[in-house]
């Protein structure tokens, strides 16, 4: 079967099915790999595996996100409140609040954002 192939991603659009295996991942650094799934304007998903203590930095931007924990354990932050969440729970960000991570035990999140992130792209929005 090979390696998956590298698709340099500059439009709008994802193809109509996106098969895993063959769609790159991208290693962020500090314990986080993305792998941009399906996307069209107004939506994008995402999965995102941690390592243990590998931390998503505080930050904002101006999507809605909403968030399947896939598996592993982490300690979410939005807007001034902690929680420990699981495989099966999820989470909510309403655009421009600040949110963060940080990984108790390994785990897969599957991101979703609305409109789609045009920085995880490279393109401009």
């Amino acid at each position: 079967m090979g390696e998956p192939r590298m698709v340099m991603v500059k439009e709008a659009q994802s193809p109509p099915f996106v098969v895993a295996k063959d769609t790159a991942k991208e290693d962020l650094g500090g314990g986080i790999t993305r792998q941009i799934l399906g996307y069209g304007p107004e939506i994008m998903v995402v999965r995102v595996w941690f390592e243990k203590d590998a931390v998503g930095d505080v930050h904002s931007h101006r999507h809605s996100q909403s968030t399947y924990v896939e598996s592993g354990k982490f300690e979410v932050f939005i807007d001034g409140t902690k929680q420990v969440l699981e495989a099966g729970d999820s989470f909510y960000i309403a655009p421009h609040l600040d949110h963060g991570a940080v990984c108790l035990e390994a785990g897969v999140l599957i991101d979703t954002f609305s409109p789609l992130r045009e920085d995880f792209l490279g393109i401009e929005g």
